[in-house]
């Protein structure tokens, strides 16, 4: 058996321990939750999949859907056991990955034009993940999703992502109100008021 398995194999294999999967359902259901908080996995849930397999911590059979066939993965005995032995190792708490924020963070090598077009895409990003995530929610509360069984669990990281989702709105929000009145971006910037203050955000619209 392989010991080379990787988050992105758990992340699979959790959504296995759910209930059986082709690889495409498991792909959709990767972009409905996992991919939120580790977009890696939808990218490579085809490998995983035949990974697992081949260590026989899912098995596989053939459904026949007229003249199509699909390979379907259910979770077996030794990938349940893997799944809960990974539960008790230690993990890396959060790292953001935000490639525009390193042109935000370094925009005063180039112009305020460049920055406010950066922030103009920031926004419209954050203003659509927002919506998704809002969305989301109302949908649990109201329905409780494709696995009300689960909806306590869930509930814990979708706060936690529509709280991200709402906070990085807020911030594309402010940021672009806070830049409304420079000139340029060689010293004829001011700091925004509160820029260093948790939780405040003066002339936020």
């Amino acid at each position: 058996m392989s010991d080379a398995r990787t988050s992105t194999s758990y992340a699979v294999l959790s959504l296995l321990g759910v209930r059986p999967w082709s690889a495409y359902e498991l792909a959709q259901q990767m972009n409905r939750s996992v991919a939120w908080y580790w977009p890696k996995a939808q990218s490579l849930v085809y490998a995983e999949c035949k990974k697992l397999a081949r260590d026989g911590l899912a098995a596989t059979h053939r459904e026949h859907q007229g003249r199509r066939s699909r390979t379907v993965y259910t979770i077996t005995a030794a990938g349940r056991a893997a799944l809960r032995d990974w539960l008790d190792e230690p993990t890396a708490g959060p790292r953001l990955e935000f490639e525009a924020m390193l042109q935000v963070a370094f925009a005063d090598h180039g112009s305020r034009a460049q920055l406010v077009e950066t922030l103009a895409a920031i926004r419209a990003e954050a203003d659509a993940r927002r919506d998704v995530a809002r969305a989301q929610a109302r949908d649990y509360a109201e329905t409780g999703g494709p696995f009300p069984d689960r909806l306590p669990v869930i509930a814990l990281t979708g706060k936690f992502l529509l709280e991200y989702a709402e906070l990085v709105a807020r911030w594309a929000e402010w940021v672009e109100h806070a830049v409304t009145g420079w000139d340029d971006l060689e010293g004829g910037a001011a700091v925004p008021e509160g820029a260093f203050e948790p939780g405040r955000w003066p002339g936020h619209p």
